[in-house]
Formats: C-alpha cells, structure tokens, sequence
C-alpha cells in the first residue's frame, strides 16, 4: 500500500489538497471526519470547542495515536492520501504499521489561514481572532510542530489556488512515483 499524509494547520489548504488527490483517482480519509462522526455518535454539536475537546479527551484516555489508530481499518485502498495528522505520534502508527509513506505539509501563514477560515465560515472554525490563535494553541497541544518535522515535501498555499492545485498535484505525483 503506498500510503501519503497530510499535516498542516485549519486554513492551510488541506481540502483543496484533498480535491486534487480525489482528481488523480486518490481515495481519501480526512482524520476530522473521524471526529466528527464520533460526535456525531455522541449526539455533540459539532462546533469547534466541543470537537477539539472530544479529540483531546480521546486522546488523553486512549493515547496520542487514537485517531490514527481508529483510522487504520478505514484504510483499504492500495493507494490513499490521509488528510490532517495531527501528531508524530499519529505519523508513526502509520508509519509502523505501512512501513514506507510519505508525508506532505501544507503551510500558510497565520494571516492568510484566518482570512481563509473566516471566508468559509465552518462551525469549527470559531468567529474571532482569539479562537483563532486559541485553536492553533490546541492543534500545537497535540504535536503538529512535530509532525511538520517529518514532511517529505512541503507545499506553500500563499496565494494562487490554481498554482497551488498545481504543485499538489505535482507534490503527490511524486510521491506517488517513489512506489514504483
């Protein structure tokens, strides 16, 4: 299985990243998905203080790779991007248990990502600059810094969507060549 994951911060790019793995014929999990559809079960409103809260809970109870670990099942195709590790710990349960695959980071500046998420207005994207920068404290909680260490290759989401849609597909191209 050839196996590529993505880490970067709310904002950065990592659903369009997402569109254009499914545009080469990638299958894809999103790690918040799993989230969500846990809160869902749960019947907790799926706003962002109570998602990261279900998250940090879980991990606190079931260990740093619980996410990864619940997702592993969920990963049957012979090749898939995973979309929003969170930790190096989540990196190396699928590093452990795939062996080879490649991490992709995504960055933009915090500037540029608030701008975006106030544009897109997800229930989980909290409405001022202080839930903002509160919820990068949170993702920086769980080990992002981390996982952008072990990044194969980095995408710089700046500005230009259709360059950037261009380097992902380039970015995973390559990725993807590294199997065979």
């Amino acid at each position: 299985m050839k196996l590529i994951v993505t880490v970067g911060m709310p904002g950065s790019g990592k659903d369009e990243l997402v569109g254009v793995a499914r545009s080469i014929g990638l299958a894809t999990l999103k790690m918040g998905d799993l989230v969500r559809a846990e809160a869902s079960r749960r019947g907790i409103a799926p706003n962002g203080s109570a998602l990261s809260r279900l998250a940090a809970e879980e991990r606190d109870k079931h260990g740093a790779a619980v996410w990864a670990q619940r997702a592993l099942p969920k990963l049957t195709e012979t090749r898939m991007l995973v979309d929003g590790c969170r930790s190096d710990t989540e990196i190396n349960c699928f590093r452990h248990q795939f062996g080879d695959l490649y991490v992709l980071g995504i960055y933009a500046s915090p500037e540029t990502r608030y701008e975006r998420m106030r544009r897109r207005g997800r229930s989980d994207d909290g409405a001022s600059l202080q839930e903002f920068f509160d919820r990068d404290q949170r993702e920086l909680k769980f080990g992002i810094g981390a996982a952008f260490i072990l990044a194969d290759g980095m995408l710089v989401n700046e500005g230009d969507l259709g360059a950037f849609r261009s380097s992902a597909r380039e970015a995973l191209q390559r990725a993807l060549a590294r199997e065979e």
